[in-house]
């Protein structure tokens, strides 16, 4: 018997999400920080973050995504470096190659499972998330942008007018987040963003490495404060030694964000998370377990 439009819908989220369509969980009574392992990005020489192999403890990089659930709605942080629909989970880890669209640079990333498959463990569908957001709009952080193109988009004008222009500056797979362009968007302004208006999620403004590069500030009720870097940082010892890499969009600015996050830090007492730092990474508890 043919199959109805419904049931080959089905079959689909089965397939790709591995959970069938319905509702999402219902509403968390706090925030929740969800840990979805996005990749290993491996770097054989850290020198464009003017670093040599000798100072740093690990060279790779974590690729993270984040998913925060608030009684409020959902938001999506970073959504990784290769995009879903470009390569087949096996269960083991699989290496990928990537050739960025920007300037044919060439990057390899190791993957073990999809952000649709890591989503649908902890019961959502890309369709579910009330918010997107990306620290700023380099490949390893935009790959998956177009699953939630229903999303609304929190961007600052300048990072989006970078992201649209016909060559977008730095390292960038401008297919990934194409369908942006006609998502509703909120255009943020000013230095900080309450997402859901009760201040324990705050998009904060920092730019350099981008135009509009930001990073987030959760206030959970048990862990505490946690910051998600974006790219302020790359490496715990680029922080130590106070290097900044050769290809940010203006090093100035982000000297500058940097000493006002680090002040915000003090003032707060919130954990700093570098989000590609692999060791750090190693350690937190990934999805669907979750921080709260």
């Amino acid at each position: 018997m043919p199959r109805t439009a419904t049931q080959i819908a089905a079959a689909f989220f089965v397939v790709v999400f591995g959970m069938s369509p319905g509702a999402p969980p219902a509403p968390p009574k706090s925030a929740r920080l969800y840990v979805f392992d996005c990749g290993t990005l491996h770097v054989s020489d850290p020198a464009r973050f003017r670093l040599t192999r000798d100072q740093v403890a690990q060279t790779d990089l974590s690729v993270p995504c984040y998913l925060i659930a608030h009684p409020r709605g959902t938001l999506m942080w970073d959504v990784g470096a290769v995009p879903d629909a470009d390569w087949t989970p096996t269960g083991a880890p699989v290496r990928t190659h990537l050739v960025l669209t920007s300037d044919k640079q060439e990057r390899d990333v190791t993957v073990v499972k999809t952000l649709g498959a890591q989503l649908a463990d902890v019961g959502y569908r890309p369709s579910d998330i009330t918010y997107l957001a990306l620290s700023h709009y380099h490949y390893d952080h935009t790959a998956n942008a177009n699953l939630f193109s229903n999303a609304t988009w929190l961007v600052r004008k300048n990072e989006r007018d970078g992201m649209f222009e016909a060559q977008a500056p730095g390292v960038t797979q401008p297919a990934t987040y194409a369908a942006l362009r006609t998502s509703k968007t909120r255009v943020l302004t000013g230095g900080e963003h309450d997402v859901f208006g009760d201040r324990t999620v705050v998009i904060k403004s920092a730019p350099g490495h981008t135009p509009g590069h930001q990073v987030l500030y959760l206030r959970l009720a048990n862990t505490g404060s946690v910051l998600l870097s974006g790219d302020l940082y790359h490496y715990q010892e680029e922080r130590a030694l106070g290097r900044v890499p050769t290809f940010e969009f203006d090093e100035q600015q982000t000297r500058a964000s940097r000493a006002d996050i680090e002040t915000f830090l003090t003032k707060t007492g919130a954990q700093l998370w570098i989000q590609h730092d692999l060791t750090g990474f190693a350690r937190l508890r990934k999805a669907p377990d979750f921080y709260q």
